[in-house]
């Protein structure tokens, strides 16, 4: 059984070293993940990084998909909804100056 990932909201950031974007998503209708930064791959495409924590010298994982299925399905519904994003938001640039020209 897949989990449901719903509710996906994308947070576009000026790029920086790979950074383009935070995400955030409900997964199964019951828990709420933040805070995933949204990477460029250096052969291109996107990847995620789940929040971690320092602790006393320690990086402690906040959450992360336990398994590769989940982890690819989580990533391809979130880069899909990121693409999405940045796509409107040329469209839209585009087809405002289209109608006052």
């Amino acid at each position: 059984m897949q989990p449901q990932i719903s509710e996906v909201s994308i947070v576009p950031v000026k790029p920086n070293n790979g950074l383009v974007g935070f995400a955030s998503f409900v997964l199964g209708g019951a828990l709420y993940c933040g805070s995933v930064a949204i990477m460029t791959r250096p052969a291109g495409g996107f990847r995620l990084v789940y929040p971690t924590k320092q602790l006393a010298g320690r990086e402690l994982h906040i959450f992360y998909p336990i398994n590769g299925s989940a982890g690819r399905l989580i990533e391809e519904v979130v880069i899909a909804k990121y693409e999405e994003v940045m796509n409107y938001g040329r469209h839209r640039h585009s087809n405002f100056n289209a109608q006052s020209a």
